[in-house]
């Protein structure tokens, strides 16, 4: 019997990454997930987290700690408001959501993950059509990280198979995505996908996270599990 390839798999505890783990596992993936506690307000959504990767039996479940507090400049890692209800931002504005460079940082861990595990493919939740407009989640930047894995590691430079960044979700509405995790048996109500939730877990309804979360549900006519603040 041969050996089940391996994939790392970026785990955040929402809607899209935990889509993106029953996606890899459905092509045959033995999928090792790779969380972050980087001193986001959020920090909720590590218990979801923990609970998906258990659910859903990954190989591995890893949580990288580093704070991103010591740079700020975002409105998840720095005393700034969240926004609510501003889900249409003007042409090339990037939300102050937007945390610095933080896709490269968690590419450059899973990168070094997937080296000491033997993986050869990285799966990212990024999605370029229902998102709030980051820099990081562009097609383009990915293909360019791809370029730079193959460049940068022993595994890139030594062995035949290269090193592939994954992206299913790239080219997918917020409704495709929850109609294809339902389809695959994911379940919903454990994931969170609120940029500012209170102290018991339950979203807020009103940031860029939740607003497109919940359009997404709306529009592929599926009921949305998340708890609600009242």
């Amino acid at each position: 019997m041969s050996e089940m390839k391996k994939a790392i798999v970026l785990l955040s505890g929402g809607l899209d990454s935990a889509t993106v783990v029953a996606m890899a596992q459905a092509e045959g993936y033995e999928v090792y997930a790779l969380s972050f506690r980087y001193g986001q307000r959020h920090s909720v959504e590590l218990e979801a987290a923990a609970a998906l990767a258990d659910h859903m039996k990954v190989a591995e479940h890893k949580t990288a700690e580093l704070d991103l507090r010591l740079f700020g400049g975002s409105a998840l890692t720095a005393d700034i408001d969240v926004p609510k209800d501003e889900l249409d931002h003007s042409e090339g504005e990037i939300p102050v959501t937007y945390v610095p460079a933080r896709n490269t940082i968690f590419l450059s861990f899973a990168l070094a993950y997937a080296e000491v595990v033997g993986a050869k493919d990285i799966f990212i939740g990024v999605n370029a059509l229902d998102y709030s407009g980051y820099p990081d989640c562009r097609p383009e930047y990915i293909a360019s990280f791809e370029a730079m894995a193959n460049l940068a590691t022993k595994a890139g430079v030594t062995e035949d198979e290269r090193v592939r960044i994954q992206t299913p979700l790239i080219d997918l509405t917020k409704a495709q995505i929850a109609a294809e995790g339902t389809k695959l048996g994911v379940d919903y109500s454990v994931t969170i996908s609120c940029y500012d939730p209170n102290e018991r877990g339950e979203a807020c309804g009103h940031c860029d996270s939740c607003l497109l979360r919940a359009k997404g549900f709306a529009e592929a006519g599926l009921d949305d599990p998340t708890r609600y603040q009242e």
